[in-house]
């Protein structure tokens, strides 16, 4: 495949946050597209999920009716592997832990035509060596999508060691004709936005676990003093605590350096089950009306 136009068909891995937001936005810009899980009531969510964000883009005149209708007509679910079998492209979106995305790769592989280029959709994780787990290193790349994918431009475009300048090439087409900005970043720990992102939170879990300021005090001097939309600790309750933990040990263990030590009160979170928005608790406990600060 030497072009991003013989691109038809796109398969997505994992009916998550990020796998039906990569559906989303594959089907809104014209492809096919394949999404499968493991949980049929996951497939269920994900594209109730996508009919809900795009009929929010229709009310807000960024899209018609005629596209929104047309788009969830292209998405097709299922359970299995075989669904991939004509797909030109496949994203893993699943759960960041690397023994998960080796067992998919070693499934996947040999159900997929031998021109298929596969990507990750993990944000820190070695594209070399999930790319050595498969039968076609040279047509393997990182792609990491921000969340949420319908509204977050950037999309981080990794090399393996081994990946192909044409592999690498076709990929930032189809970035571009997802409405997306690709930028390039070396295939070491974390990648651009992670390497920079967590450690922030986990300075800001310390700046907690010290006692320096309250959640409430760190989230709004950080929002108001730095200008972020959004304080470090209701971030890290977006993104999942159980990812921002599992992103700082790939971090830790990568580089053994201590500035990247998770905090231990994230990981006490993390060991509580209070693991962000997703749940109901993490540092904020969104329970009730309004989210409330947990310490």
């Amino acid at each position: 495949m030497t072009s991003s136009d013989s691109i038809q068909t796109i398969g997505v891995i994992g009916a998550g946050q990020m796998g039906s937001g990569i559906a989303h936005v594959c089907a809104l810009a014209g492809y096919e597209v394949r999404l499968a899980d493991i949980e049929p009531k996951a497939l269920e969510q994900a594209v109730a999920t996508v009919e809900r964000n795009l009929a929010r883009q229709v009310a807000r005149g960024r899209i018609g009716e005629a596209e929104k209708s047309a788009a969830l007509k292209r998405i097709k679910t299922g359970t299995q592997f075989d669904l991939f079998r004509d797909c030109d492209v496949v994203i893993e979106a699943a759960t960041e832990k690397e023994e998960v995305k080796r067992e998919i790769f070693k499934k996947l592989v040999p159900l997929l035509k031998g021109t298929a280029i596969v990507a990750s959709n993990t944000s820190s994780i070695s594209i070399t060596r999930l790319a050595a787990a498969t039968d076609r290193p040279g047509r393997f790349i990182g792609m990491h999508f921000m969340n949420p994918v319908p509204v977050m431009t950037l999309v981080e475009l990794i090399r393996g060691i081994a990946t192909d300048e044409a592999t690498f090439q076709v990929i930032r087409e189809l970035a571009v004709k997802l409405g997306k900005t690709p930028v390039a970043a070396e295939d070491f720990p974390a990648f651009i936005v992670n390497r920079i992102l967590l450690p922030m939170i986990n300075e800001a879990v310390y700046t907690l676990y010290e006692g320096v300021g309250t959640v409430e005090a760190i989230d709004t001097a950080m929002r108001l003093g730095a200008n972020h939309p959004m304080g470090p600790l209701e971030l890290a309750d977006f993104i999942g605590l159980d990812t921002c933990l599992s992103v700082m040990q790939v971090l830790y263990e990568g580089l053994a350096d201590s500035k990247y030590r998770p905090c231990p009160l994230l990981v006490k979170y993390v060991e509580a089950g209070w693991l962000g928005r997703k749940v109901g608790r993490g540092f904020y406990d969104y329970r009730g009306d309004k989210p409330v600060p947990t310490r």
